[in-house]
């Protein structure tokens, strides 16, 4: 797709109508005409680690298994998990390139790679997506619902304090969330 927004940060902006987003920054990981997939990057699932997941999942840890948050994903299939990691491991027929460096796997064998120590240099889960028909995100962005800026690698996997990612966001335009709010419509 000539302009596709894989790769490229979503960053609600403060007029965001849909509570589930709001403030939300999403890492678009899929985009053409049928369809838009995303990951939200900046919110955890509430009182939810890796290795508990993984516990959970039964996956037995070889190794031990750094304590991220795992990511609130976005709503659709909250079941389903979803890795962003490194380029430096892959799965053949599971992995997608999102941008130099960084890829995405969806299947179990990502997360034994993990639990065993033969996994991406850097990497981070999370459960569910955000997802949008056929020219749905296209008209939330001329909605001026929704920011887009170049996508950062270093920014999908700081865990520290993921509420700072979406003015860190923000101020990537030079602005500050009020700017935005006060200018809301006039994009």
């Amino acid at each position: 797709m000539k302009n596709s927004l894989v790769g490229r940060f979503l960053v609600a902006t403060p007029t965001m109508a849909d509570r589930r987003f709001k403030r939300s920054v999403i890492l678009v990981c899929d985009h053409d005409e049928t369809h838009a997939m995303g990951i939200v990057i900046n919110r955890a699932m509430p009182k939810l680690m890796l290795p508990d997941l993984l516990d959970q999942l039964g996956i037995d840890c070889s190794i031990r298994v750094p304590e991220i948050p795992v990511l609130d994903g976005g709503p659709c299939q909250r079941d389903r998990g979803f890795v962003l990691h490194t380029d430096d491991w892959s799965s053949d027929e599971t992995t997608n390139p999102i941008m130099g460096g960084l890829r995405m796997t969806a299947t179990r064998d990502v997360l034994q790679a993990i639990a065993h120590g033969i996994r991406p240099s850097r990497a981070t889960l999370a459960l569910g997506y955000s997802g949008w028909d056929a020219g749905q995100l296209e008209a939330e962005i001329m909605d001026n619902a929704w920011l887009v800026t170049d996508g950062d690698i270093d920014a999908v996997f700081a865990t520290a304090n993921l509420d700072d990612k979406w003015e860190d966001a923000i101020s990537r335009f030079g602005l500050e969330p009020w700017q935005i709010s006060q200018n809301a419509g006039r994009a």
